[in-house]
């Protein structure tokens, strides 16, 4: 493409973080953990003085604690207290995090002893010791955690933008020109090679066609996909979005790119660029924090509940055929990225197949007589656990599929259009296509078009609930007899 740069050369360096943390996380966490903890420390000093007070005085007590407490919150968030640049900084944000927390307590203290109730004077050294034993230790240990992620780029939110010209201009302009944000672009991507899309935008330069855009999203972190294409190229628009739309990340039309206006609430805003919102990344922010601690939590809980099972398998395995009791294969995982995928070995050793060219039929020869009975039960599938522990799977999502795994002759995804969708999320040790009785061979093209329908209704489905009630019916779809004849 001529002066256009090679993925490899756009490649981010080691220092890079893979993944995206959003400021809005932290930024909440310190907040709730500051309210937690003056809430705590004046409700205190409310029941130290309230043993001795009539209930009418009590309340009113409470409640000018409790305008001590929000005015300080609400200074902390009108100085810029929880900006992450702040927020780095550990003196710096110790010294302005205790000194407004004091000035508006204090503040809140003579308003509430002045107009409504004659609060003890001793309250003050109290409320003066509290942020400043919470706000020096608090923020020194999120300096401390937040810097080499800040460093990292972990914070900075990484674009990538579909198309060229004046459209991409516009949208790069409004996004370098937005005070306060902490972004990245990497670079273009766009199939016309014309006057149309110059090689560079404002020195960010094209990388590839539109097509290479995925190839590159799987081998450097793309947080957002940002298409400055105008609504009115509405067979453009559809075609390049049915190109994206298996992607991992968060896609959005670049609303200054059209002259169709819609109303302010039907745009999303970063920075100053409105956007209009396509596809999202199923996991994203607490959401995907909740199930990462649910999988761990549970995830150890059931390996401690399991462990004499487990143990008694690796004996039986051991006594019928020699070799590892083990068996380790690559499996596609998140963003079509490659996970070792642990399993009890069911097979002779010398017959494994690593890749999954062949699949298991029934009464597979290569299948010892433990192996057939571990197979049936899913009880093979137990080492997966900690895949789960290390964050590798989920206890729930799309089951990993061996790399050459086939339907008939061919591969998965070959077969089915969309395949690498189900990649948007976490495998699973379990999933909505097992409990719904698509679990075993996948020897046929509609097999495999069930499972990931399935798989991909979990997706657009995904919520805390589902996952829980797909844990609970999974030992019931395990002794249904159609698990019991697929299953092999």
């Amino acid at each position: 493409m001529g002066d256009t740069m090679s993925i490899a050369e756009a490649g981010y360096g080691p220092n890079l973080s893979r993944s995206f943390l959003d400021p809005e996380i932290v930024q909440r966490v310190l907040k709730i953990s500051d309210f937690v903890v003056l809430f705590i420390g004046t409700a205190a000093l409310v029941l130290q003085s309230a043993l001795a007070l009539e209930p009418d005085s009590a309340t009113m007590m409470t409640f000018g604690a409790m305008v001590m407490v929000f005015s300080s919150l609400l200074a902390l968030r009108s100085v810029g207290a929880y900006d992450i640049r702040s927020l780095i900084q550990p003196v710096r944000s110790t010294l302005i995090a205790t000194g407004f927390t004091i000035l508006a307590g204090t503040a809140g203290f003579v308003l509430t002893r002045t107009l409504m109730y004659d609060l003890p004077a001793a309250w003050l050294a109290g409320w003066m010791l509290i942020p400043a034993l919470h706000f020096s230790i608090s923020r020194v240990a999120t300096a401390s955690w937040l810097k080499p992620r800040v460093a990292s780029g972990m914070l900075r939110q990484r674009i990538a933008i579909v198309g060229g010209g004046k459209a991409a201009e516009e949208a790069i302009n409004i996004l370098e020109g937005s005070a306060n944000l902490d972004i990245e672009i990497v670079g273009l991507f766009d199939d016309r090679d014309d006057e149309r899309s110059p090689a560079s935008v404002r020195a960010h330069r094209k990388l590839g066609r539109i097509g290479e855009l995925a190839v590159h999203a799987r081998q450097n972190r793309i947080d957002l996909v940002v298409v400055a294409i105008p609504l009115s190229a509405e067979e453009r628009l559809l075609q390049v979005l049915n190109r994206l739309w298996e992607l991992p990340v968060d896609i959005r039309i670049s609303g200054q790119s059209s002259k169709l206006r819609f109303a302010p609430t039907a745009y999303e805003y970063l920075g100053d660029l409105p956007m209009l919102s396509v596809f999202d990344r199923p996991l994203a922010g607490w959401s995907a924090i909740l199930k990462s601690a649910m999988d761990r939590v549970i995830g150890l809980l059931a390996i401690i509940a399991l462990s004499p099972l487990m143990l008694a398998t690796a004996v039986a395995i051991r006594l019928e055929s020699k070799g590892p009791v083990l068996f380790k294969q690559k499996r596609y995982g998140f963003n079509n990225e490659l996970v070792e995928v642990w399993k009890f070995r069911s097979m002779y050793t010398d017959m494994s197949d690593a890749n999954a060219v062949k699949l298991v039929t029934r009464d597979d020869p290569r299948v010892t007589r433990v192996g057939r009975f571990i197979r049936k039960t899913s009880i093979d599938e137990l080492p997966q656990l900690f895949n789960v522990v290390k964050g590798e799977l989920s206890l729930v999502g799309p089951r990993p599929h061996a790399t050459q795994a086939k339907a008939a002759t061919e591969l998965y995804e070959q077969v089915v259009d969309g395949y690498f969708a189900r990649h948007k999320v976490k495998p699973g040790i379990t999933g909505w296509a097992q409990i719904n009785g698509w679990r075993g061979e996948t020897d046929t093209h509609d097999k495999i078009a069930n499972r990931v329908k399935y798989d991909l209704e979990y997706i657009d489905r995904w919520s805390i609930w589902l996952d829980l009630r797909i844990l609970i019916k999974t030992p019931f779809a395990l002794l249904s007899p159609a698990n019991k004849a697929g299953a092999y």
